[in-house]
C-alpha cells in the first residue's frame, strides 16, 4: 500500500500516519512530504520524507506515480490575525498547493487511486442553529470562499480518473497539537471562559476519528466529493466550556459565568476572530450512510482522554530530564 501524506509532520498528518501504519503494517509505504529539508533526516526510513515547497510549483510525477492514495493535509494556520498578507497565505496554501498537486498527477502515467484533500467546516459559514449536512450549500466570508477554491481545486483531479474526497474537518482534539494546546493550559489555572454568549454550536473531531475517517475514505469507494469530518453529536460553545473545566478538574459553573466578550476577540484578531465566534452544526451524513463507526461520540469523554493522554506525555517527558 503507497500513500503520500503531504502535511505529514503535523498535528493530523501524524495521527493519519499511526493509523496507516496500525491498519497496513509492514505492507506500507508512506511518503512524508515536507516543506523543510531541517530534520527530514530523522524521520524513520520506512517513512521516506520527500522535501517539497508545496506552493511554488507541482512536485515531480514520481511522487504520485502509482500511488494507491495521495492524502493532501497542507495548510497555514487560521488561528492568527487576518491581515492582508496572512489571508494571501491562508488562501494560497490551500488553493495553490491542491493545484500544483493536482498538476502532477496530469503529468504522470499512473495518477493516484484515490486523493483525500483537505477542506474546512467554514465552507458552510456561519449558519446560526441550522443543520448542516454535506449536502447544504455553501455559506458567506473569507474561509467559505477559500474552502470553495480549495475544492474546485481539488475536484479537478477527477479529470485523470483519480476519485476525489473533500474531507471537511471540524475543530480536531487531541493531544499535542490543535487547539486544545492553547486552551488546556488557560483552564488549568481556572481562566477559561465561554466566547460571547456561548450559543454558537462547535462542530468537533477527536484526532483519532479524524485519522480514522481519512482512512475510511481511502478504503471506501463509495465516498466521493465532500466528506465532514466530525462527530455526530456537535455542542455549543458553553457547553464545551463547562466539559473542559470538568475535564482538567476545574469548577464548570466559574468558566460558563465568564465570558470573553467578543470585540476583544475582534480586537486581537480582527476578521479571524469569526473562527471562534460562527456557529456551525455540521453533522457527519456521509460517514453514517458509509458505515464509519465513531471512536468518541461524547464531548466529555473525548475531552478526558486529550487531558489524560497530555498528563502522560508531560510525565514521560519528565522521566527522560
Amino acid at each position: 500500500m503507497r500513500i503520500v501524506i503531504i502535511g505529514g509532520t503535523g498535528f493530523i498528518g501524524q495521527a493519519v500516519l499511526r493509523e496507516c501504519l496500525m491498519t497496513w503494517g509492514r505492507e506500507l509505504q508512506a511518503v512524508v512530504v515536507t516543506r523543510r529539508r531541517e530534520g527530514a533526516e530523522l524521520f524513520p526510513i520506512w517513512q521516506q520524507p520527500f522535501v517539497w515547497d508545496v506552493s511554488e510549483s507541482p512536485p515531480p510525477p514520481s511522487l504520485v506515480d502509482g500511488a494507491d492514495a495521495v492524502i493532501n493535509l497542507a495548510g497555514e494556520t487560521v488561528a492568527q490575525r487576518w491581515t492582508q498578507s496572512a489571508k494571501q497565505r491562508i488562501r494560497d496554501s490551500r488553493v495553490l498547493t491542491t493545484r500544483n498537486l493536482v498538476e502532477s498527477f496530469r503529468q504522470t502515467a499512473r495518477p493516484p487511486k484515490v486523493l483525500v484533500n483537505a477542506s474546512a467546516i467554514g465552507y458552510y459559514g456561519d449558519r446560526g442553529d441550522e443543520e448542516l449536512t454535506e449536502d447544504s450549500p455553501p455559506g458567506e466570508g473569507f474561509l467559505a470562499e477559500v474552502c470553495q477554491l480549495w475544492e474546485e481545486e481539488a475536484l479537478k483531479a477527477g479529470e485523470f480518473g483519480v476519485r476525489v474526497v473533500c474531507a471537511r474537518f471540524g475543530i480536531v482534539l487531541g493531544a499535542g497539537g490543535g487547539v486544545l494546546e492553547r486552551m488546556i493550559p488557560v483552564f488549568e489555572w481556572a481562566l477559561g471562559a465561554k466566547i460571547g454568549n456561548g450559543r454558537q454550536w462547535m462542530s468537533w473531531v477527536h484526532v483519532a476519528d479524524a485519522a480514522g475517517l481519512v482512512l475510511h475514505a481511502v478504503m471506501n469507494e463509495q465516498i466521493k466529493g465532500a466528506m465532514n469530518v466530525v462527530s455526530p453529536n456537535p455542542v455549543t460553545n458553553r457547553d464545551f466550556t463547562r466539559a473542559l473545566a470538568r475535564a482538567v478538574g476545574k469548577p464548570a459553573f466559574l468558566a460558563t459565568m465568564l465570558s470573553v466578550p467578543t470585540f476583544i476577540l475582534r480586537m486581537q484578531l480582527g476578521e479571524g476572530a469569526s473562527v471562534l465566534t460562527a456557529s456551525q452544526k455540521v453533522l457527519p451524513k456521509v460517514a453514517g450512510e458509509t458505515g464509519y463507526k465513531f471512536i468518541y461520540t461524547d464531548i466529555e469523554e473525548a475531552l478526558r482522554e486529550v487531558v489524560h493522554r497530555r498528563q502522560l506525555i508531560s510525565l514521560a517527558y519528565a522521566s527522560t530530564i
